[in-house]
């Protein structure tokens, strides 16, 4: 059992940037971010591989986020810069995966999300 929990999210501008973090009980060979608007289904933004430190990233944020690993103290950050309007959802952190990728339904732990809004 791996218990995530996020923080770091709130109200920015656009063009702003903002930082979440998502600190596990336990170490997880692969974490990643998703994000879920409503009325839209959740989508994967970006993962990472503790064992190979291999990255992916949604198109819509590619060049903008980066997510990042420190593997001694569990965590996973997304450094999101230049935000837009549609980044606004709730972004939620996830563990489990034995592949690392962008599927939801590869991840076994999730945290409970913490709000980014994305004002004009």
């Amino acid at each position: 059992q791996v218990q995530l929990v996020e923080s770091g999210g709130g109200s920015v501008e656009t063009g702003g940037s903002l930082t979440l973090s998502c600190v596990a009980s336990r170490y997880a060979s692969a974490m990643a971010w998703f994000r879920q608007a409503p009325g839209k289904e959740r989508e994967g933004v970006a993962s990472m591989s503790s064992r190979n430190g291999l990255t992916r990233y949604a198109d819509s944020v590619r060049g903008r986020f980066t997510v990042s690993r420190d593997n001694g103290a569990n965590t996973l950050t997304l450094q999101m810069n230049s935000l837009k309007a549609e980044d606004t959802a709730m972004y939620y952190c996830a563990a489990g995966s034995y592949s690392g990728g962008l599927m939801a339904a590869d991840y076994i732990y999730w945290g409970q999300g913490t709000q980014v809004t994305v004002t004009s």
